[in-house]
């Protein structure tokens, strides 16, 4: 028997067995998930172990509170059948949200910067206008209450007026045209205001008086500004005052109570007036009224208005 009979070939079988599975590491994210929420839940309870009592009791009730009465105030009960606490689309605090006070003292602030910004500006006009620096000390800036105030006022030996009259001397009507502009610059209206002293006409009051005398320069300074290039729609009022308001009081027949007042008026200034005009009943129908006829140059006793 040959050597290839006799060999015997040996084979192996190994049995082969299952993969094993690749581990799993969800739970690894659930965990991880579960730590960020206690971190954030004892942040919060350590945020909350800092604020005052009082403060607290704040908070809570800001939660126990319908939505919609958070936000424009009202019951704290919500009696509503909405998903969404008192029905309310948004979830802002009401102290967040602007009030209507809020609103209108950052209105008054902003009128407040135009006006002094204006009151610079003509005080820088006053320096570098020749015409205007001659003129500097009949010319008072202030503020008031109504707003930005101009006057310009009489000198004993140069008066804005002819005598007894509302005819515009040459220099005045110079200052008011180069003021005119100034005031197209801020969209505030303007008050227009004359003043006399104290002296009255020799032919009384029935006829012609400080009070109408004063109402005339008033609009006589209108027309010089709308001259020199303001708008007209600007005027909100013409006002005569006669000698009524007094700049010195102790001398009401002085000569610089004879001025002409022009006030650029706030935003409050202006809604009082327009509430004051509309407060009377409307007028459906005016009758034709004769035109006015011009005051007549009447005298008057030692002093001028």
């Amino acid at each position: 028997m040959s050597q290839d009979s006799t060999s015997t070939r040996i084979v192996i079988r190994r049995k082969r067995g299952h993969e094993e599975d690749a581990p799993h590491g969800s739970w690894k994210i659930a965990y991880a998930d579960f730590m960020t929420a206690m971190m954030a839940f004892f942040l919060v309870m350590w945020l909350l172990s800092l604020v005052p009592p009082k403060d607290l009791h704040a908070i809570a009730e800001y939660f126990r509170t319908p939505l919609i009465t958070a936000i424009t105030g009202g019951p704290k009960y919500d009696h509503g059948s909405t998903v969404i606490p008192g029905g309310a689309p948004t979830v802002i605090p009401q102290s967040l949200i602007p009030s209507e006070s809020d609103a209108e003292a950052e209105q008054d602030r902003h009128d407040t910067l135009r006006l002094d910004g204006l009151r610079q500006e003509i005080e820088q006009l006053i320096e570098t206008d020749p015409v205007l620096r001659e003129f500097r000390p009949q010319l008072l800036l202030d503020m008031t209450p109504d707003g930005l105030r101009v006057q310009i006022i009489d000198q004993q030996n140069r008066p804005m007026f002819a005598t007894g009259s509302a005819q515009v001397q040459t220099y005045l009507r110079d200052v008011l045209r180069h003021l005119g502009p100034v005031f197209n610059r801020i969209p505030n209206s303007i008050s227009i205001a004359g003043h006399t002293d104290s002296t009255q006409y020799a032919s009384g009051e029935r006829l012609y008086s400080n009070w109408e005398l004063s109402a005339d320069r008033a609009n006589a300074a209108r027309q010089e500004l709308v001259a020199g290039g303001m708008s007209e729609p600007k005027i909100k009022r013409i006002l005569g005052l006669a000698s009524s308001v007094s700049l010195v009081k102790d001398n009401p027949g002085a000569a610089v109570n004879r001025r002409i007042s022009i006030v650029v008026l706030n935003r409050r200034a202006e809604q009082r007036i327009d509430k004051q005009n509309a407060a009377g009943a409307p007028v459906t129908h005016l009758d034709a009224l004769p035109e006015p006829q011009a005051a007549p140059s009447l005298p008057r006793f030692a002093a001028t208005p």
